[in-house]
């Protein structure tokens, strides 16, 4: 290899040796000016500190000061995590029940269809009660025996014509007669199917002319005149839901409609599998239109916790970790962040800023610690924002 070959190889090696050491050292480029290297090769290359002294180079001449970089800053705004959680819940009518026989039979006839609102006490159905009415008819008629019995013998007890041991046995005759009134009046009253509660009739499940038994649904019946949304939330915010606290609901089926409600029952142990807390709300439905089995987007609110808010594009990494270059008195200080959420038009940090602050957002390629900036402001960078 010839001399001139080995000499160049040198130089660009010596260059790139010089180069790598002007980006990694901040202090190489006061250095070079120092010892006579001319500014406008180094500023080439890296931005020459505007505290390196006049008259430093080789002749002593005083040197012109080094233009300050231009950059687009953006203040730092204010956000907050962990303000909501949002979880999806089932709901179900305020009250529901499954209405069956007390006693079984054939059913006579129904008296409601799917659709009806009926009220606590409306008559739904019968059964076939012409042996109960019977047994009742008996029932009365040995009870009216009985007690004129019981009257005859107290007039014979006052004319001492009878003991009082007679008309102790006609007073207990006349006792039992009329628990067997009272009994064949339960068993005749069980022949009719009445509403446990008010609301809307669902299916009926039996026609006139079924046998039914104490276990045959004939009809359900669904109070929804509020409406119940179950729903299961993290066990961090276990401590922070409060009963009474008002949230916000929208009903799948019912797009763009927003309801509000509130707890109305908190569980009182974090599920071991899931490691989630079940919630109750319960929503007014005046209005009639959510149904029991909807399913439901439920959003709790909580204070959360603020931290600074910053423009995405002001976010540097180096081999140590993320880091923003804040303005600190018309120069530029280099701050390490730890980054928390990233939004699409924000990202939440943590670190050595506050709201109001100003960051560089672009420029940021020839920065140093100190180095003087030449500021245009982004009116158009995050804004402040509440939880």
């Amino acid at each position: 290899m010839s001399v001139v070959r080995q000499i160049l190889i040198l130089v660009v090696l010596l260059a790139a040796g010089v180069f790598v050491w002007l980006r990694l050292d901040d202090s190489a480029a006061g250095r070079l000016v120092a010892i006579g290297v001319p500014e406008s090769m180094v500023s080439m290359v890296a931005t020459v500190p505007a505290d390196v002294g006049e008259g430093s180079g080789g002749n002593g001449a005083p040197r012109r000061n080094i233009r300050p970089s231009p950059v687009i800053t953006s203040t730092v705004g204010s956000a907050s995590i962990n303000d909501r959680v949002t979880a999806i819940g089932d709901g179900e009518a305020v009250r529901s029940v499954i209405v069956v026989p007390q006693a079984p039979g054939i059913l006579g006839v129904v008296l409601v269809k799917p659709g009806d609102n009926v009220e606590a006490g409306d008559l739904l159905a019968e059964l076939d009660s012409e042996t109960q009415k019977i047994a009742r008819d008996r029932a009365e008629l040995a009870f009216d025996v009985a007690e004129k019995k019981v009257a005859r013998f107290e007039k014979l007890w006052e004319a001492r014509a009878s003991s009082e041991v007679e008309l102790i046995n006609a007073k207990i005759e006349r006792d039992n007669a009329e628990l067997a009134l009272r009994d064949a009046e339960l068993e005749l009253r069980k022949r009719s199917i009445t509403a446990p509660i008010g609301g809307i009739v669902g299916f009926v499940q039996e026609e006139t002319g079924d046998y039914v038994t104490q276990q045959t649904e004939i009809v359900t019946i669904d109070d929804r005149s509020s409406i119940l949304v179950d729903f299961w939330i993290p066990e961090r915010f276990s401590l922070e839901v409060r009963q009474g606290q008002r949230i916000e609901v929208a009903a799948i089926a019912i797009p763009g409609r927003h309801i509000e409600g509130q707890i109305s029952a908190i569980g009182s142990r974090v599920d071991k599998a899931s490691r989630t807390i079940r919630v109750r709300a319960l929503l007014d439905n005046s209005e009639d239109l959510m149904r029991p089995g909807m399913s439901f987007r439920v959003v709790l609110r909580f204070p959360g916790d603020d931290y600074p808010a910053v423009d995405p594009l002001a976010v540097q990494w180096s081999s140590t970790g993320p880091y923003v270059w804040k303005v600190a008195d018309g120069k530029s200080e280099r701050i390490a962040v730890r980054i928390l959420q990233r939004n699409s038009d924000y990202v939440l940090v943590s670190g050595d800023l506050a709201t109001g602050d100003e960051v560089v957002t672009e420029g940021l390629q020839s920065l140093r610690p100190g180095s003087d900036l030449e500021i245009t402001r982004n009116t158009g960078s995050p804004v402040v924002r509440g939880s």
